[in-house]
Parts: structure tokens; C-alpha cells; sequence
């Protein structure tokens, strides 16, 4: 029997991008879910905690494998000096069901975004496991939030009578005119938007009260500043017909000002956060018709771009922007 030509393939860029990107971020996750269980009290919540950090821990040490099979170095990521696991506690037990519930949403996102963009077969694997047991922690964490009374539903419509086809350009109207009602589509997106920015703005108030320096404690107040407004107009958008918005996570941030993790690893946050709803706004543009729908995402794209383009101008200023692998620079190369 003939033997097959085993070859070595190289890790693409993008399978470079996707890899480098998502041990950052689990890096990250994995002190602040250790600082959560340092505290959390109802054993559900922590069940679920416990399932998180296992995930974060499993993820971190596939792609240790990998990289490191191919001699490429280690992003430095978070270590314990960017966590205080002994500082008191600044979240309720509900706050953290809300902050997986978000970030496992976040998570599916980006592993959904990945997988069909990688090519070489322990990469795609890789992302398939991430897939699969990222969507069995959003359903842990979904089931709990259910069985809690947390779970927070998107508005509900009277079921039609029949199908219908749009008949006149007024559909397309926003600012002026006789406006026609939500669809399911924009009801959703202003939902989730909502939702998001709640769990911002709690995160926020969070970081703006415990960061050890000024400049960055008003960046935050920014921050939390611009959710307020987002969840502002967007629950205007569902008052004025009469749908209810999601509720809001303020009051499960504590009086705590002691700071349970570094000004570095609550300024990369702030980036994810930032990347995740610039994505959002994004689809909503994508996902809606009226004009006044449209006009408001692009104005809030404006706004968010140059708040994370502020984040990443304080993150080079400190010299904590870890620097993603960059292409070969073959001018300065033809140089020397």
C-alpha cells in the first residue's frame, strides 16, 4: 500500500488571528470567574461559574498546544498580578449569571465567526469543542436564569392573521410620515442592544469606582455615560409602541471601591466590549429598514468608534496593547 506524504502546514494568518484573539480573552476570563467564585454564595450560579472556568482553563491550554507546536510564542496575557482574589466583593450572585449570560453570547459569536474561516483540521477542531461547549454554558447559564425569573424575554406581538407583501416605498419611512411598527427583526435588535449596553453600564460603574487611576476612572464614566443613552433611545424606540425593554443591572454593583482587578485588564475589557457592539450595531444596520432605525446605529458607530479608539490610545500610552502577530513589513526589509 502506498503511504501517504504527511505534510507540515503552516498556520494561516487568519488561523493566526482567530487563535491569538481568543487566548487573550480567555486569559481574561479566567481571573475574573476566579474572582467570582471567591465570592458567589448560591450554588447554582456557582455550578455554572465552576463550568465557565473549567472552559476558559481548557481553551487556554488547546491553543498553548498548537502555538506551540509551531515554536510561536505565547501571548502574555493576564496573570494573577491583574487580579485581587481577596478584595471584597463588588457583584451580586445575579450580576454574575448576567455577565456569563452576556459574555457567553459574545463568546458564540466569535467562535461562530472563526470556525468557518480556518482551514488546517486541529484548528477547526479546536473551534468546533469552543463552539459546542460554549453553546452548553449558554444553555446552563439560560436554564438557571429561567429557573431564577431572570431570563429576560424580548417583547412578544400578536400572532398574524395571514402573509402579506410590503406594497409601498412607507415602509422604508422613519423620521417622517405615517411610521409603521417595529418588525421582528428591528424588535430584536433594539432588545439585545438594550441588554448589552445594561450589562456595560453595570460594568462600567463597576470599573469607573475601582480604578487606580483618574484618567482612566473618567473614561469609564464616559463609558457608562454613553450606554445610558443607547438604552435611552433604544427603550424610547419600544415605549412609543407600547413594548417593554429589558431590565436594568445597576443596582447589583456594590459600594466596594477596593479594586479587584488591575487598570490593564479593565481597559482591554472595555476594548471587547467596545469590538462586541460595534459588531451588534453593525447587524442592526444590516437588520433594519426604517430610516430613523438606521440613522440612530450609524450615530451610536460613530460614537463607539471614537470611544474604542480613546481605550486602545490609553492601552499604548501605559504600554499594555499586546501586539498582534503583524505581516512581514517588506519595505523596511528591502532597506537593510
Amino acid at each position: 500500500m502506498q503511504q501517504m506524504t504527511q505534510h507540515n502546514i503552516s498556520l494561516t494568518s487568519t488561523e493566526i488571528a482567530s487563535l491569538w484573539t481568543n487566548y487573550m480573552q480567555d486569559s481574561m476570563a479566567q481571573w475574573i470567574l476566579s474572582y467570582f467564585l471567591k465570592h458567589v454564595e448560591d450554588s447554582e450560579i456557582q455550578s455554572v461559574l465552576d463550568y465557565a472556568l473549567r472552559l476558559s482553563k481548557k481553551h487556554l491550554k488547546g491553543i498553548s498546544d498548537i502555538l506551540q507546536h509551531e515554536n510561536f510564542p505565547l501571548p502574555q496575557g493576564f496573570t494573577e498580578k491583574d487580579v485581587n482574589l481577596e478584595a471584597p466583593r463588588l457583584f451580586s450572585d445575579t450580576f454574575y449569571l448576567v455577565y456569563l449570560h452576556n459574555m457567553g453570547r459574545i463568546g458564540l459569536t466569535a467562535y461562530s465567526v472563526a470556525l468557518p474561516t480556518v482551514a488546517r483540521s486541529d484548528v477547526r477542531d479546536h473551534f468546533t469543542e469552543c463552539l459546542a461547549s460554549s453553546s452548553e454554558l449558554y444553555n446552563k447559564t439560560a436554564k438557571v436564569m429561567l429557573d431564577k425569573g431572570l431570563y429576560p424575554r424580548s417583547p412578544y406581538i400578536p400572532v398574524p392573521e395571514q402573509i402579506d407583501f410590503v406594497k409601498k416605498q412607507g415602509f422604508l419611512t422613519g423620521w417622517f410620515g405615517d411610521r409603521r411598527p417595529l418588525s421582528v427583526v428591528e424588535i430584536s435588535h433594539i432588545f439585545v442592544n438594550i441588554q448589552t449596553n445594561a450589562v456595560g453600564r453595570a460594568l462600567f460603574t463597576a470599573f469607573s469606582q475601582t480604578a487606580q487611576s483618574t484618567p482612566i476612572r473618567k473614561h469609564m464614566e464616559r463609558g457608562g455615560q454613553l450606554a445610558s443613552k443607547y438604552i435611552e433611545v433604544l427603550g424610547s424606540l419600544l415605549s412609543e409602541e407600547n413594548l417593554p425593554s429589558p431590565m436594568t443591572w445597576d443596582d447589583q454593583v456594590l459600594n466596594s471601591t477596593t479594586p479587584p482587578f488591575s487598570d490593564k485588564l479593565m481597559m482591554f475589557h472595555t476594548s471587547i466590549m467596545c469590538t462586541s457592539e460595534i459588531g451588534n450595531y453593525g447587524a442592526a444596520i444590516g437588520g433594519s429598514l426604517r430610516r430613523d432605525l438606521i440613522s440612530h446605529y450609524t450615530r451610536f458607530l460613530g460614537e463607539i468608534g471614537l470611544f474604542a479608539e480613546d481605550t486602545v490610545n490609553i492601552l499604548i500610552e501605559h504600554e499594555w496593547l499586546e501586539q498582534i502577530p503583524l505581516a512581514a513589513d517588506r519595505h523596511k526589509l528591502a532597506l537593510k
